[in-house]
């Protein structure tokens, strides 16, 4: 089958997004015009492509809400915790091992890796993002950096090889005609190499970013997110005029000379929950009464003092019980992942049901969280309140995705016929798939060069946003081309596997399952995707250079 106009259009909205994406701008727009044109191009019909608009984000949300939900589960945990102030006590024995900024950063590293090597990304980031991010923060790390360690050595480095569970170098390796286990080693080489190159270089990026360890790092971060709809960040600051300052017009010379005071306002997770909030503003908790006095005012005063002793050893010793119990109940699950991967005890968990094991451990221990500081009856409301914050941080760090995602879902021939509004059997085409196909004529017969044509052709293939997706068709390019070019069919096969992987896994595209990074660490998705792009490119060229090179 040729290229159509509608493979042209779609063509063209890849690149304008990938070139407004280079220029730092929200590419929501480009993202909704490039839906709707095509879709309009590949029907005839006008009335589609504007349909069109609202189907793909919407195929694209029913996709990506476990992700979604995963996020809003463990925000929910945090905001619990945070509200008994166990958050900060529970980080308190990695302070030993992460004494600053670089241990912090080679921890997440390390641990990110071996949990995701054995168990996948998805269920080890929000693990990993409930217990050791707030650590790593408190430690001076900054939240990029943390997600950029989180991302790199976990979506890239353990999933791109995928050794223990070999599901990725088994579909390279079918649809090459290899051993799996040939495209196995070749795929653990090369993401070691693209992973400690991409580390090095994130090092290198972060190295005027480290802070001196301190609780406030971990403030600050947990007061970044809100449990109020935000305004637009332009609006975020509102200008704080003194009341005793009379309204009067200024001139040009005064409005320059004058300061203006800024002031940020944020509402952390769990501020709305959990008993009264530490600190405030106009309130009368922030209005002691005068001690000692005469009265019934002064009688009070003094019986409150032992009630809020009273609460605050209560508030304390929940906070020690559940900075034991979080980890305790995590490492059960651990434990439960390893019995089902190692023996037939219980049933092995991989996938959707690891990740759900972690949604459904962290909802479990909200509830729990919020009934022993609450009490039951007030727990009904506050349980509520911190699901309602978890979601709404989710939807508002995430929710910018939707459309980009429907954009590239438009060209998956699984996901077209629905956004496009087909009837059941009818079939819609892969648009991506076809691009892809056609551009394998034009990799000439050198080794470096052929390498190079299949990893870009595997990172077309993971701009659907699932790094496995494209395997079959990279897989098969390396078996039809590596005998022409005098190559092992296995290494180009785990070339194609690294550019995939790398790209749908979860780094370069905020698309993906980078999304639960971005949500567990508490920064922009789509910085987070362009921060990672330079340092894992450069380990992918350097991992390319080094298959055709040596293998």
């Amino acid at each position: 089958m040729g290229l159509t106009p509608a493979h042209w259009v779609y063509l063209a909205g890849v690149l304008l997004i990938i070139g407004v994406t280079v220029a730092r701008k929200n590419v929501v727009v480009p993202a909704l015009v490039a839906t709707a044109v095509t879709a309009w191009v590949m029907t005839g019909s006008p009335v589609t492509g504007i349909q069109a608009i609202f189907n793909a984000s919407l195929i694209a949300a029913s996709e990506l809400f476990n992700i979604f939900l995963i996020i809003a589960m463990v925000t929910a945990l945090l905001g619990a915790l945070r509200a008994m102030k166990a958050d900060q006590r529970m980080v308190t024995p990695f302070q030993k091992v992460m004494r600053g900024g670089w241990s912090a950063y080679a921890v997440l590293a390390v641990v990110t890796y071996g949990i995701s090597l054995f168990f996948w990304p998805t269920p080890a980031v929000p693990l990993i993002g409930a217990i050791l991010v707030p650590a790593a923060i408190r430690a001076g790390l900054p939240a990029m950096g943390a997600a950029m360690a989180i991302a790199v050595a976990g979506q890239g480095m353990a999933l791109s090889s995928d050794y223990v569970m070999q599901v990725a170098p088994g579909l390279s390796a079918t649809a090459a005609g290899v051993e799996g286990s040939a495209v196995a080693d070749v795929a653990l080489v090369l993401s070691l190499v693209t992973g400690i190159t991409a580390l090095v270089i994130v090092g290198v990026m972060l190295r005027r970013h480290m802070r001196t360890p301190a609780e406030a790092n971990l403030e600050e971060w947990e007061a970044g997110v809100v449990a109020e709809p935000r305004p637009p960040r332009r609006l975020l600051r509102r200008i704080s005029v003194s009341p005793a300052r009379e309204l009067v017009p200024a001139t040009s010379a005064e409005r320059i000379a004058e300061p203006i005071a800024v002031v940020e306002e944020k509402v952390p997770v769990g501020a709305t929950v959990g008993g009264p909030p530490s600190t405030g503003s106009g309130g009368p908790e922030d209005n002691p009464p005068p001690p000692g006095g005469s009265g019934s005012d002064g009688g009070q005063a003094d019986d409150a003092a032992p009630a809020d002793d009273v609460a605050d050893a209560r508030i304390e010793r929940l906070s020690k019980i559940f900075s034991i119990v979080v980890p305790i109940a995590f490492l059960a699950m651990i434990v439960y992942m390893v019995l089902g991967k190692v023996t037939d005890l219980v049933p092995s968990l991989e996938g959707g049901s690891a990740a759900a094991l972690v949604g459904g451990l962290a909802a479990i221990l909200v509830v729990v969280a919020a009934a022993s500081l609450d009490g039951p009856k007030k727990a009904l409301q506050s349980t509520g309140e911190h699901l309602t914050d978890g979601l709404v941080f989710a939807f508002r760090a995430m929710g910018v995705v939707l459309p980009i995602a429907g954009f590239f879902f438009l060209g998956n021939a699984d996901f077209a016929g629905k956004i496009l509004g087909y009837e059941d059997g009818q079939q819609a085409p892969g648009l991506l798939v076809d691009l892809v196909t056609a551009s394998e004529h034009f990799i000439p017969g050198n080794p470096i060069v052929m390498c190079f044509g299949v990893l870009i052709i595997g990172m077309m293939c993971g701009l659907e946003g699932s790094g496995f997706s494209g395997l079959p068709l990279t897989g098969s390019l390396a078996g039809a081309l590596g005998p022409h070019a005098g190559m092992d069919p296995a290494t180009l096969a785990a070339v194609g596997q690294m550019g995939s992987v790398w790209t749908g896994g979860g780094v370069l595209i905020a698309w993906s399952s980078l999304l639960v990074v971005a949500g567990v660490t508490r920064v922009p998705v789509i910085e987070l995707a362009r921060k990672c792009f330079l340092p894992v490119v450069a380990g992918l060229v350097l991992s390319t250079l080094v298959a055709a090179l040596f293998f």
